[in-house]
């Protein structure tokens, strides 16, 4: 039996619509699964008019689907509890019975935000600065705590002790140790509670599931060129948002994994700092951002908007082996004349048709176009393929001509319905 089971895929530097897709097709599933990153991702949804902006909860969450927050996953217990509240709220049902919570997913904890700032200080990455790299990285230093341990009161306070005597002498310009003790321990008093309903062997979960031939999407958030291993790398997350991050982040074979989409959005955008080759140096630039409405879901900061970035997207399809596309935000290029492609790369006469792994090389090339004629149709309310404006279709499938795939479904708005299948 083929498990039935789809990978959703960014395949840019994060941002390119992944929520909404993975809401649209989570009316089909079963289950949703994220298997890594943390609060710094950020996933915007429209539903019943309403924007729903979430953070570690799947957006299957929306449809009273089955969430998973799995082991690959770094967890803040009070952005947790906050998310839920907040959702709650709202009148979306969260309980004991649709939200699983791995036992071996990682805690952030107050040290990591401050182990953050300071990191930022000095790397100017670009981070949002909310503990995520620190805490992955005492998870491979082997000091991490885990919701498991996180659920055992002296287990917990043993660990917390030893990882303060090592960290506190970098934060001390924060806080006094008394205080970050106490800061901690009030938390885990009030926090652990909660979570404790939540937590489950996940692993098993998703195995039991999954022979018994539920139907289940994974999430992913950030994009492959964010991937620590495959991205613009130091400018990257401390995660594998790449389909192979699947596997370490749930616990799953990878013959598990049946189908693999990727989500490209119809124009490039990165949030931070780091290598861009395609972005706009004018006032185009802007004008996209406004059109697009590119400002992080998490932070609030402006996105860089640039144009089309074939190279990038063949990168990700290579690593993630993407057999067909999502292409969004379609509807934002409107009135921009005319549109362009990067179709390689270039560097003293040298032509680049992979994505360079040197960081020399990535703040360097210039991008090679092909220039397309725009639109200026309102394409928001078209509901098939063959009724889009022809330059819109050509703009399409260029794409694919380029990108070497399939663009099986397209987003021409914000709102879940504004999706057209080709």
């Amino acid at each position: 039996m083929k498990p039935n089971t789809i990978a959703i895929i960014g395949t840019q530097w994060g941002d390119e619509g992944k929520g909404k897709v993975v809401h649209f097709l989570s009316r089909n599933a079963d289950y949703i699964v994220r298997y890594q990153g943390g609060n710094n991702a950020g996933h915007t949804v429209v539903f019943n008019g309403k924007e729903h902006i979430l953070h570690l909860v799947p957006s299957g969450i929306l449809e009273n689907k089955k969430c998973v927050i799995s082991n690959g996953v770094v967890i803040d217990p009070e952005a947790l509890y906050q998310e839920v509240m907040f959702l709650r709220s709202q009148g979306i049902k969260i309980n004991k019975e649709n939200l699983f919570i791995s036992e071996q997913a990682h805690i952030i904890l107050p040290y990591h935000k401050y182990l953050d700032a300071i990191k930022e200080k000095t790397q100017r990455i670009g981070t949002t600065q909310k503990g995520i790299g620190p805490c992955y990285a005492d998870k491979y230093a082997r000091v991490g705590i885990r919701v498991c341990d996180y659920l055992e009161e002296d287990t917990f306070r043993s660990l917390v002790e030893k990882n303060i005597e090592e960290k506190y002498p970098l934060i001390s310009e924060f806080i006094s140790k008394k205080a970050l003790l106490k800061q901690i321990f009030e938390q885990h008093k009030k926090y652990s509670k909660f979570i404790k309903q939540f937590v489950t062997n996940t692993t098993n979960l998703l195995i039991k599931v999954i022979n018994e031939n539920k139907k289940v999407i994974f999430e992913s958030a950030q994009g492959t060129l964010l991937d620590v291993e495959f991205g613009s790398y130091p400018y990257v997350t401390s995660s594998h948002p790449t389909v192979g991050g699947i596997s370490i982040g749930t616990g799953l074979p990878p013959s598990y994994i049946s189908k693999v989409i990727g989500v490209a959005k119809a124009y490039t955008t990165r949030v931070g700092e780091g290598p861009f080759p395609t972005e706009i140096k004018s006032k185009l630039q802007d004008i996209l951002r406004e059109q697009g409405k590119e400002y992080g879901a998490t932070t609030g900061r402006p996105r860089r908007c640039g144009w089309f970035d074939s190279i990038v997207v063949k990168h990700a399809i290579k690593i993630n082996g993407i057999k067909e596309l999502v292409l969004t935000k379609l509807d934002c290029l409107r009135n921009i004349h005319p549109l362009k492609i990067c179709v390689a790369y270039k560097y003293k006469n040298k032509i680049y048709y992979d994505f360079p792994t040197s960081r020399k090389l990535q703040w360097l090339v210039k991008p090679i176009y092909k220039t397309f004629p725009g639109f200026s149709e309102d394409i928001n309310s078209i509901s098939n393929y063959q009724s889009l404006p022809k330059n819109v279709k050509n703009y399409i499938e260029a794409i694919e001509h380029f990108c070497g795939v399939k663009i099986k479904m397209i987003s021409l708005g914000r709102d879940r319905n504004e999706t057209i299948f080709k």
